[in-house]
């Protein structure tokens, strides 16, 4: 498509673009590509000032830039067409949706399929070769299950929801509407609930549910373990990267992020927003309250109050936690003075 029918297309939240003062230069655009490996004929973005120089070094034919007019400048120097926006990553996320869309399977049942007579099936659905569905599931309009997809009796999976080759959803869980859960998944299995006995380890069995709420995305290989008693609940909007592991009687808030090998043991409390970077365990019972940071490889062993930001195992908050680090960058030195100070003080 040409540059301009472009800023039509993404014309929410453009505050500026250079069609305004040169109309003629309309580049076709026939792709996205990241601004370092861009080539004529694609768009690209510049998320901030420290990324500058790609201005000129890159080969894309149009940049979205953030409102800072010596970007624009620079890139109407280049000959570049270019969008200005507040958040031109954003942006650039609706621009790959209009060159890209994924794989979306024609409404269909395989053959192949295994389907429990008393499981209710909605309008519009796809279900893929050797897809088993058991006794009493409730499956939404429009949703897709690939191959190989395994659920268990009593799940309930809301309206246009995508679950992807080899995931299982195990008994009574409840899956929103417009959640995606990738391969591998593994929803609702049972939570590890063992008791100390004379004789060894007693199962204690997992009688609860695990819910997500609308709009939530698992990652490959993920697991949400479903409890004793009572629920996990995934909030909405939540996304959870590859390899999470959600332990059983969890609560997740509203649109937090978990980056892959996030560890979470049973009963921990997540507030809404909470970002947890990769690598994050939190130990058993603790409450994390909204907009929580925690940074890559910490361990978090006591509850976080709203809004901090921790690092570190066992965590501390950030800010203390940096000079620590210093510190701890500086223990060589700091223990070979030591030994001198003690074989002065020996000496004298």
């Amino acid at each position: 498509m040409k540059f301009s029918e472009l800023v039509e297309k993404l014309n929410s939240g453009i505050t500026s673009h250079s069609l305004t003062d040169n109309p003629n230069l309309d580049p076709d655009i026939h792709g996205v590509a990241a601004v370092d490996k861009a080539t004529s004929g694609t768009l690209s973005y510049i998320e901030g000032l420290k990324f500058a120089s790609f201005v000129q070094q890159s080969a894309a034919s149009a940049l979205i830039l953030p409102v800072e007019e010596g970007l624009q400048t620079q890139a109407t120097e280049q000959g570049k067409a270019w969008i200005s926006v507040a958040n031109p990553r954003l942006v650039f996320a609706e621009a790959i949706a209009l060159f890209y869309q994924p794989y979306q399977p024609q409404p269909s049942i395989h053959p192949s399929a295994v389907i429990d007579p008393s499981a209710q099936i909605g309008s519009e659905v796809y279900i893929g070769p050797h897809v088993v569905i058991q006794a009493g599931v409730t499956i939404g309009n429009q949703v897709c299950l690939h191959p190989n997809v395994v659920i268990y009796p009593q799940v309930t999976i809301g309206d246009r929801s995508i679950l992807h080759a080899n995931c299982t959803i195990h008994e009574r869980a409840q899956i929103g509407c417009d959640c995606v859960i990738h391969s591998g998944a593994v929803i609702g299995a049972e939570g590890f609930g063992f008791v100390p006995t004379q004789h060894g380890w007693m199962k204690m069995e997992q009688s609860g549910i695990t819910v997500l709420e609308d709009g939530v995305e698992v990652g490959c290989n993920s697991t949400i373990d479903r409890p004793s008693v009572g629920e996990t609940r995934i909030g909405k909007a939540t996304k959870l990267d590859n390899l999470v592991h959600i332990g059983h009687g969890c609560t997740i808030g509203q649109n937090c992020a978990f980056a892959a090998q996030v560890g979470l043991a049973g009963g921990v409390t997540i507030g809404n927003g909470v970002l947890l970077a990769g690598q994050v365990g939190i130990s058993n019972q603790v409450k994390v309250g909204d907009g929580v940071i925690v940074t890559a490889q910490s361990g978090v062993h006591h509850n976080i109050s709203r809004g901090e930001m921790v690092s570190g195992s066992p965590a501390l908050a950030n800010k203390l936690y940096l000079k620590t680090a210093a510190v701890y960058r500086r223990l060589p030195e700091l223990y070979q003075s030591l030994k001198a100070l003690e074989r002065r003080f020996r000496e004298s």
